[in-house]
């Protein structure tokens, strides 16, 4: 048996969401002042929406940190996977924000409510400024981490519902359009809904041990077949641990009964092609000669 490994860490993805909770701390308890103040429900609404946002950019947070957690006896893997559950959850309850979201902007829509400005506009700035500043904090990190994503997504509707508050303001004060704040909120909604149902499925599909949608089994198999000193390889099982790590674990048939020195000249170069061909990084091979067992590429265990 053996196996490699290929890892590297984002340690400043931590500081950035430390900084975004405290400015999303700052800004639902601002809104729950300005909304008592004003009066302004849409306001108050709001800042519950913020509130469910911290606790989300928390559990992302909390997930960060342990994903750093070093293996052990009893977590021989870590807590790699914690952020990929922290994506899951985070993900969940975008979409159940984005159905409350839908059915608030209806019965706005039927019922439309004036928004209180001066104060609310203010307000809806701050929110802005505070959200798209943590959007840019997590920008980078959201393209190579799910966590990260499912964050950098519950700050990007908080900034986008800041601006429809702020365009909804200024229009309503100017033009009395009270529609304007419906549609907006309906378009952030489908948006969210459609980036969470995303996320959801990506994050699903690791923690169900799926093979990773870019990767083909049979040109796998091909691949590691090349060489001519294989004779079959089955009973393979693929998956990813996180988003860094891909895992392969297979039987190999040799045509020859090779010693075990000839056997790790012949995995460094099966673990090559592996890594830059199909980016898998820990490869776990079980040598076979003339042995009696389903040679199948899937094998139910």
């Amino acid at each position: 048996m053996s196996h490699s490994h290929h890892h590297h860490h984002h340690d400043s993805s931590g500081r950035n969401l430390f900084i975004s909770i405290i400015l999303n701390i700052v800004i639902t308890v601002s809104q729950v002042i300005g909304g008592i103040l004003s009066g302004s429900l849409s306001l108050l609404s709001d800042a519950l929406h913020n509130f469910s946002d911290v606790m989300s950019l928390i559990i992302s947070y909390i997930a960060n940190r342990y994903s750093k957690k070093k293996a052990s006896f009893d977590k021989t893997f870590g807590y790699k996977r914690a952020e990929i559950i922290a994506a899951f959850v985070n993900a969940a309850s975008l979409m159940i924000v984005a159905v409350y979201l839908i059915y608030e902007a209806i019965l706005r829509f039927v019922d439309p409510q004036e928004i209180e400005s001066g104060l609310v506009i203010w307000l809806a700035l701050l929110g802005i400024v505070a959200n798209g500043f943590s959007v840019l904090l997590l920008q980078k990190a959201s393209k190579e981490n799910m966590n990260m994503r499912s964050a950098y997504l519950h700050l990007f509707t908080d900034m986008a519902a800041s601006v429809a508050v702020l365009i909804g303001g200024l229009l309503m004060k100017y033009f009395d359009w009270f529609w304007v704040d419906s549609v907006l909120t309906l378009l952030i909604a489908v948006y969210l809904l459609v980036m969470g149902y995303d996320l959801l499925k990506d994050s699903f599909r690791v923690l169900m041990l799926f093979s990773p949608e870019d990767i083909n089994l049979e040109e796998l198999r091909e691949a590691i077949s090349a060489f001519p000193e294989i004779k079959n390889v089955h009973h393979m099982h693929i998956w990813q641990l996180n988003e860094k790590e891909n895992h392969l674990e297979a039987h190999i048939d040799f045509y020859e009964d090779i010693t075990l020195s000839q056997f790790d000249q012949i995995l460094d170069k099966v673990e090559e092609v592996l890594f830059k061909d199909f980016g898998i990084n820990h490869v776990n091979i079980q040598p076979e000669y003339q042995k009696d067992d389903a040679k199948d590429i899937i094998v139910q265990d």
